[in-house]
């Protein structure tokens, strides 16, 4: 069996896409309209967990009170809060999260800030930066 065309050394591929940084990390950002994989932000992720954690805590009358637990954890007081703030994302707001599925602009710092406690306004403020 032979070939017509010679089989190259080496191939060269161009692939289109910028490096932006991102909490001091340097990240890869490909162009509008290309399909993105999941980008799972550990950061948000280990905050929900924490957020989570922390209102389990509380619930179960381990802490009587948010000031004890952040004494506990060694932590200010009102970063502790909001973080807890965050047990109170819509369900698929977590879910698109923990999956990876959350837009560029939906990071740490974003959902930290004021949200609305209904769950139909979070999801279009945190979807439409």
């Amino acid at each position: 069996m032979t070939r017509s065309a010679p089989i190259p050394d080496s191939v060269t591929l161009h692939v289109p896409f910028r490096i932006v940084r991102r909490g001091g990390r340097k990240e890869m950002q490909l162009p509008e309209g290309v399909m993105h994989l999941r980008r799972t932000d550990n950061t948000l992720v280990k905050a929900l967990a924490r957020a989570f954690r922390w209102k389990s805590m509380l619930e179960s009358g381990e802490y009587a009170t948010i000031a004890e637990l952040a004494e506990r954890e060694g932590i200010a007081l009102s970063y502790l809060t909001r973080v807890l703030r965050l047990t109170l994302l819509a369900p698929d707001i977590v879910e698109t999260i923990l999956d990876g599925r959350q837009g560029s602009e939906v990071t740490l710092a974003r959902v930290l800030e004021q949200f609305p406690l209904e769950w139909k306004q979070q999801s279009g403020r945190l979807n439409h930066a």
